[in-house]
């Protein structure tokens, strides 16, 4: 497929949206999750660069973004028990 074509049809559906009005509930959910996830890779990048003093790494992907985006810094707290204590 063509990027000019693929970006011609993403334009399109944009401009759709905004004259039909996007759903407003699921566009809210999607939002707040998208938000958190956000928050998540913050965390757990924040955690990366300040416990790498003490040898603590945990990988960004995806499985630790839904785990520390959802719960928070109760998330980043068992991540990296889990990484220091089991693993």
């Amino acid at each position: 497929m063509n990027s000019t074509l693929f970006i011609g049809i993403i334009i399109g559906l944009i401009i759709l949206l905004f004259i039909v009005g996007a759903p407003v509930k699921p566009m809210k959910y999607i939002g707040k999750a998208t938000i958190r996830l956000g928050i998540g890779v913050l965390l757990l990048f924040f955690l990366n660069v300040f416990g790498g003093a003490v040898g603590l790494h945990i990988p960004i992907n995806l499985f630790t973004v839904l785990v520390s985006g959802f719960l928070g810094v109760f998330g980043v707290g068992s991540l990296a028990a889990i990484h220091l204590f089991i693993l």
